[in-house]
């Protein structure tokens, strides 16, 4: 198929319309088909329950093309499982897994046309979401729902390459224990909205959140994992249960231990460690790895030895092996790329 007229290499980390995108509606106990439609538009009551109590979550994946030209996404049953958790904890009814693949198959397919070329720096942001669309005035779950897939191609999330970022420890709580924190919430993301607005007027890039209990140990950002390198080239990223489980760390942890031959480990990290680690960065879908050069704490200045100028070793080791993974460069483990075509 003949590729959209866009300037792939000058294209934003933003909404570009497509022409396709997926939707199902859960009425009277049950999910309906689904289909593909054309029409970019939502039309729901005005005391939809998403909108008077956030009864929405949501997932973040790309598409590639990989060096051999497939048309692929990575580990999208992890992001289906992942959404399973959310829909139970918010109490929606759960969208299925492999439903969920279906339709990310099917959208990425029918926006082929989107898809940036192999070498581009470019990818195509795919986004499932689910939300309560009935009335809902009382405190309580809605009775009917949608479940979407859009897609949009976005560019690179460093344009200009990758540089260190300074983070400042806020004095807000992202999550609290036994809260939501585990789940791709909407409402997780509009309450760090705040934090990272007032983080960015006073000159710094992000937020790191300490735990909401004890207020003594690291959890992660407004919507990325931390991951450390200690010295001696051991990769630390902080355990806990109000942390999001991202696919992206846990991905990246299979590749230091399996690929690199480092030692991993996953546990709580104090806040008073941080000033010991050789490396740090935050991971996700977006930037894969984004390093971090400087944490600020109330003034108090922590710098790590790899520096504000460019990405860590191990860090630069691991966001090169795992991008050549999902592009196609470097054989993926197994179940790891899902082929669209």
């Amino acid at each position: 198929m003949e590729k959209k007229n866009i300037d792939w290499a000058n294209l934003g980390f933003g909404y570009h319309e497509t022409d396709k995108r997926y939707v199902s509606y859960y009425k009277d106990g049950a999910w309906d088909e689904g289909a593909l439609v054309t029409d970019a538009s939502i039309t729901i009551n005005e005391c939809a329950g998403v909108l008077q109590y956030a009864q929405t979550c949501f997932e973040g994946l790309k598409a590639y093309t990989t060096e051999d030209g497939r048309i692929v996404t990575f580990r999208p049953d992890l992001n289906g499982e992942r959404m399973e958790d959310s829909c139970r904890r918010l109490e929606m009814p759960v969208f299925p897994k492999e439903r969920f693949l279906d339709a990310v198959t099917k959208t990425v397919a029918a926006n082929e046309a989107y898809v940036p070329p192999y070498g581009s720096g470019a990818t195509l942001y795919i986004r499932p979401y689910l939300f309560g669309s009935s009335a809902v005035i009382g405190v309580k779950p809605a009775q009917e729902y949608q479940f979407r897939v859009f897609t949009t191609p976005v560019g690179p999330y460093f344009k200009g390459g990758v540089k260190p970022l300074t983070i400042k420890v806020s004095d807000l709580d992202r999550a609290a224990p036994n809260g939501t924190g585990h789940i791709k919430a909407g409402l997780n993301y509009a309450m760090s909205l705040h934090a990272i607005v007032t983080a960015h007027e006073e000159g710094f890039d992000e937020n790191m959140y300490l735990d909401a209990g004890t207020r003594t140990y690291v959890e992660e950002t407004g919507g990325a994992n931390f991951l450390f390198v200690t010295k001696d080239n051991k990769v630390v990223t902080p355990k806990s249960d109000s942390i999001l489980p991202s696919i992206t760390r846990r991905s990246l942890m299979v590749v230091a231990k399996d690929y690199l031959g480092l030692e991993v480990e996953e546990r709580p990290v104090a806040f008073e460690e941080v000033k010991d680690f050789a490396e740090c960065g935050l991971c996700g879908t977006a930037a894969v790895i984004s390093p971090v050069g400087k944490v600020v704490d109330h003034g108090k200045e922590i710098v790590f030895p790899s520096g504000m100028s460019e990405m860590g070793s191990v860090t630069k080791k691991l966001y090169d092996t795992l991008t050549g993974i999902q592009m196609g460069r470097i054989e993926a483990p197994e179940g790891w790329i899902h082929v669209i075509k």
